[in-house]
Parts: C-alpha cells; structure tokens; sequence
C-alpha cells in the first residue's frame, strides 16, 4: 500500500512527464484516503482533463477531486459564437453522434451539451468532441440518453 506522500510524488511524477501539461508545476497535489486534489491553474480543458487522468493511473488512487482552473491565454480565448459553431461542425463531423439531436450553449467559453441520443458512447463522444478544442474552459454534459 502506498503512502499518501508516494501517491502524491507518483502523481506529480506522471503530471510532469506529461508532453500535454507543460506548466505542470502550477499544480499543487494532495492525497488523503486514497483521494487525490488536483488544484492551481492550466492553460486548456484538454489539459485540466490530462492531469485528472495522469492521477487516475497511479495505484493507490480511488478517487480524484479536480479542482483546476482553466486560464486562456489571449490567443486561445474565442468568442461565444464563434466556439458554439465549431463545436456544432465538430458534432457534425463526427459519424458515431446523430448532431441533429445534440445542441450547444456556450456561456464564458463554458460549453453546455444538451439533447437526447441513443447509446452512451453517442454522449461521450459528444463530450470528447468539444472538450478538445481551443476556447474551452469546462464542459457540462446534459445529453440524455434515451434507449431503456
């Protein structure tokens, strides 16, 4: 059984090798049960969403409280409408989710997802398609999931 401190060295060791993260050092850890705190600043979504995952593979870890703020540098800011269209083209884009049944609402480049689709993986996709482009600081996940 690891240490609370192993865990947090073994988490800040993967956070930091992490090609994704390149200002891993503005990540404070901390570690109490098995729980993982994830806080301090990252430049994008994809980033924050790198760190919960890199902690997430370390043994000993059952669960992660991510508590990362997400601030864009100026050239990654993009307006309101200008993000909800290309993530709507992004949905469109993608075969495995029906995007005419999947809206989105853009607020402070917080991306809201909303509608109702078949299967699961229609959401996650769905999810993963907008978490991954520039502009985004957080994504809420509102599809529904129709199929019994």
């Amino acid at each position: 059984m690891n240490t609370a401190t192993e865990i947090e060295d073994d988490v800040r060791a993967e956070v930091v090798a992490d090609p994704r993260i390149p200002d891993a050092e503005e990540i404070a850890i901390s570690t109490s049960d098995g729980t993982v705190t994830l806080r301090g600043t990252v430049g994008s979504f994809a980033q924050r969403r790198a760190a919960a995952a890199d902690a997430r593979k370390i043994q000993g870890v059952y669960d992660v409280n991510d508590e990362l703020q997400v601030r864009l540098l100026n050239d990654d800011r993009r307006e309101d409408a200008e993000l909800r269209g290309v993530a709507l083209q992004m949905l469109m884009w993608d075969v495995e989710v029906p995007a005419e049944m999947v809206d989105v609402h853009v607020t402070d480049g917080w991306v809201t997802l909303k509608g109702d689709v078949d299967y699961q993986f229609q959401s996650d996709d769905a999810f993963d398609d907008v978490a991954s482009l520039i502009g985004v600081v957080g994504v809420t996940n509102e599809i529904r999931v129709t199929t019994p």
